[in-house]
């Protein structure tokens, strides 16, 4: 082999190894972006199914810690909203010996950002209270969204859909 032709092939081989490295980077951090989304897409719809869980099992014998439940999960007008009805339905769920016990059914994710995402959750209780000792079933349909604060997806607001 001659010295030009040892040098081309050399220069070949180099940049083949740099086009194999950068494409093995490039892959890595996508598959990272991939691996990142899927966490994000996890925890909104743990977080969203754990408010819904929440906000659809309520006990009257110990409706205060159902109340914090829900609250410490919530943030911005909802946690508000809620905080200052609490005391009116604490009054309201014991006067009715009311006890909601709520199961989740499904939850999707409409959309979601690294901040905020929007999630619909259809949600069944079995309620029963003084009006209705034997319990009547019920199913909501629940939109929630929810935005990331202190390292929690939290609920800023839900609306009943459907």
């Amino acid at each position: 082999m001659t010295g030009a032709r040892v040098r081309l092939l050399s220069a070949g081989l180099v940049a083949a190894t740099v086009l194999t490295t950068v494409l093995a980077v490039w892959l890595g951090l996508k598959l990272a972006d991939q691996r990142g989304a899927e966490q994000r897409r996890q925890d909104v719809l743990a977080a969203a199914r754990q408010s819904a869980l929440n906000f659809t099992s309520l006990d009257y014998r110990h409706y205060d810690r159902d109340s914090r439940n829900v609250l410490k999960g919530a943030t911005g007008d909802f946690k508000k909203q809620f905080a200052a009805q609490t005391a009116q339905l604490t009054k309201l769920v014991a006067q009715n010996k009311s006890v909601s016990e709520g199961q989740v059914l499904e939850a999707g994710i409409v959309r979601s950002d690294a901040r905020s995402a929007r999630v619909l959750v259809v949600a069944d209780s079995k309620v029963t209270n003084t009006a209705a000792p034997e319990g009547q079933a019920r199913t909501y349909r629940l939109q929630l969204d929810l935005v990331r604060a202190g390292g929690r997806w939290l609920t800023s607001d839900v609306t009943f859909v459907g």
